[in-house]
């Protein structure tokens, strides 16, 4: 690569040194980059003063002495004058005459990264034939030829102005293109739309922010580019930005399931509009499971000081109604008392689901085949249904097994079916549906034949202790479902169909990674503690155990050992680089790779471990790690 670029500047050179006008370039400390031969040669310079590095002011002082400027008087204060005009690297374009008597035109241009280019014309030619044009034509005035010169001058200044403006040009390109870059490497979709309303321009992020739509729309229609449910929300609104108005809002994108935050500015100079739209989904889920976790805060918060005191008073109660049992009673006192007893287990019963709800819950997503799941989850629910309602599952996915955790969905779904059998009661349907979205989530859909929500439950259902079944319900069912679905990464929504209520449950689609055979692992974790912990689960399971605190010295066992069949790295490790890092980076081909982590789902970095490779939360159990890595746990 050096000899090709010392060819070129070679060749650059040869070029520099056939041209008939002097050229040289100075840096911003005027110190010199480059000249050519008719440099030194209309100059009759020094080699010294023309090699590279060589100082500008030292260049004017030699002149100067020659009397190349004449009589300059103070020669000190002249040198500085010159200098300070070229430190001030304004373009400027001057004839003058050498003291050898030769003419010459000096064209100086300031470069972008500070500096100047000059080049010197020899135009001794040129100044002849002025004079002689002068001397020898009788029948001009001394006007015409006056104007002649200027002209002259003017041609030579305008033909300087004319670089001037096409550097000028070349930079508003560069600029230009800078700024294009720049919008395309933003997360949001920058757009303008003419008074036609016909997309005049757009980045190439319409496609990523708004499935669907159209991905090249400059010059279309905006309403043929959003397609038919965008531009019912959007249109209306960009109606009032031609008229003036900017707006902020979000909508719910329907093609795609995605929530989108669009901004409108009007643009007064062409009577148009500028688009900004944003994917704000994470965002959205990100505030309202803060808005549930505030709920659930206040909740706790209210309950901690009541629970220890309802249960000595529960305790109480049924200590004081197991001795009126064994006491005798008037008539009708025993179906009081086991009324009372009820009523007061149910009383517990309702402190330990306060407590699930109010407590920290612990995900563990394990691989699970939803065909056997669905089945013993309809083995569970037929039986808590009457005679008059039915249940149907569709399963719309193939049976493949994906990383859920099993017993919280289950709750989940049997609460579900359980109020769907209240609302549909005494005769109705019930239909469990179990679809995939976009490759992306897995959706878990209850619905009933009920008589569906009202306008106020259903702003309300997922609140924690909202209920509609007065007495007889706590309130806390849908609120489990949602801090379930929300643990998970998901979500969960309600509505009203045509038929009665319906609730989906919205969980990530990860699949389970193929079952790893025992054999040589690389452990990557910098907790010392935690990765004797885990190498004993490993050995216990059948494998050998390599180990590493820090992403560089995994990635050195991974290329220097053979054989390695599974790698298990904590995200987090010793060093810049983290297990994502170690998992991307790995020579294929790949062995089986597992993250672990204790971090949020929120997080970023988590959902770009998911994205790499399957996550392990911690803590953990043997059993919890053999059934991601497919195994069966030792007995």
């Amino acid at each position: 690569m050096s000899t090709r670029i010392a060819e070129t500047q070679a060749m650059t050179m040869a070029g520099l040194n056939l041209i008939q006008q002097a050229l040289s370039i100075y840096d911003s400390d005027l110190r010199l980059v480059v000249a050519n031969d008719r440099f030194r040669s209309m100059f009759d310079l020094p080699d010294a003063l023309i090699t590279p590095g060589a100082d500008f002011e030292e260049t004017i002082r030699f002149l100067t002495l020659r009397g190349e400027y004449g009589d300059v008087g103070d020669t000190e204060a002249f040198i500085t004058e010159r200098v300070d005009l070229a430190l001030a690297f304004e373009p400027h374009y001057v004839e003058r005459q050498m003291s050898n008597g030769r003419w010459i035109s000096v064209e100086g241009s300031p470069l972008p990264q500070g500096g100047w280019v000059a080049v010197y014309t020899d135009i001794t030619s040129s100044k002849q034939q002025e004079e002689l044009l002068r001397t020898r034509s009788e029948s001009l005035s001394d006007q015409l030829l006056t104007r002649a010169e200027e002209l002259a001058s003017s041609n030579r200044a305008l033909a300087a102005t004319v670089t001037a403006l096409e550097e000028a040009k070349r930079q508003l390109t560069k600029m230009e293109a800078r700024i294009r870059l720049t919008t395309e490497m933003m997360p949001a979709h920058i757009a303008h739309v003419g008074p036609d309303r016909h997309y005049t321009y757009s980045n190439r992020r319409l496609g990523q922010v708004m499935p669907g739509s159209l991905p090249d729309p400059v010059g279309l229609p905006a309403a043929d580019v959003l397609g038919a449910q965008p531009w019912s929300v959007i249109g209306p609104r960009l109606e009032q930005a031609f008229k003036g108005k900017p707006s902020v809002f979000e909508f719910n994108h329907e093609p795609s399931s995605h929530r989108i935050r669009v901004a409108l500015t009007p643009d007064e100079s062409t009577g148009g509009v500028y688009i900004l739209s944003m994917d704000i989904t994470e965002e959205t889920q990100t505030r309202a499971a803060l808005q549930q976790t505030r709920r659930r805060a206040i909740a706790a918060q209210m309950m901690s000081g009541l629970a220890h005191d309802f249960s000595n008073l529960l305790t109480i109660i049924l200590g004081s109604q197991s001795r009126l049992e064994r006491m005798p009673l008037p008539e009708n006192a025993e179906d009081l008392v086991a009324a009372t007893l009820s009523a007061a287990r149910r009383g517990g019963a309702l402190l330990n689901r306060i407590a699930d709800m109010t407590g920290a819950r612990d995900l563990h997503a394990t691989p699970t085949r939803l065909a056997p799941f669905l089945s013993e989850f309809e083995t569970l629910a037929r039986p808590a249904l009457p005679t008059g309602i039915s249940l149907t599952i569709d399963n719309q996915i193939a049976d493949e097994s994906l990383l859920l955790d099993a017993g919280m969905l289950q709750d989940s779904l049997l609460n579900l079916v359980l109020n769907a059998r209240d609302a549909s009661a005494p005769k109705g349907a019930i239909s469990v549906t179990v679809c995939s979205v976009q490759d992306t989530w897995v959706d878990f859909i209850v619905r009933d034949t009920g008589e569906g929500f009202s306008e106020s439950a259903l702003s309300q259902a997922f609140d924690p202790f909202f209920t509609t079944k007065g007495e007889g319900g706590s309130g806390l069912g849908l609120a489990m479902v949602y801090d379930t679905a929300k643990l998970s990464g998901g979500s969960a929504t309600a509505r009203n169909t045509s038929a009665g209520a319906c609730i989906t449950i919205r969980l990530p689609l990860r699949v389970a990674p193929a079952p790893v055979e025992p054999g040589l692992a690389l452990l990557v974790e910098d907790n010392e503690d935690i990765r004797a912990n885990v190498r004993e689960m490993l050995v216990s399971q059948g494998h050998s155990v390599i180990e590493a605190t820090s992403a560089e010295e995994a990635l050195a066992l991974a290329r220097e050992v053979d054989g390695i069949s599974l790698v298990l790295s904590d995200i987090f490790l010793e060093g810049e680089k983290t297990g994502i890092d170690v998992i991307e980076s790995l020579p294929e081909p790949k062995p089986a790779c597992f993250l672990m982590t204790s971090m949020p789902d929120s997080s970023p970095l988590f959902m770009q471990a998911v994205a790499s490779a399957p996550v392990l939360r911690k803590p953990f159990t043997q059993q919890i790690l053999a059934s991601y890595l497919g195994t069966e746990p030792p007995q």
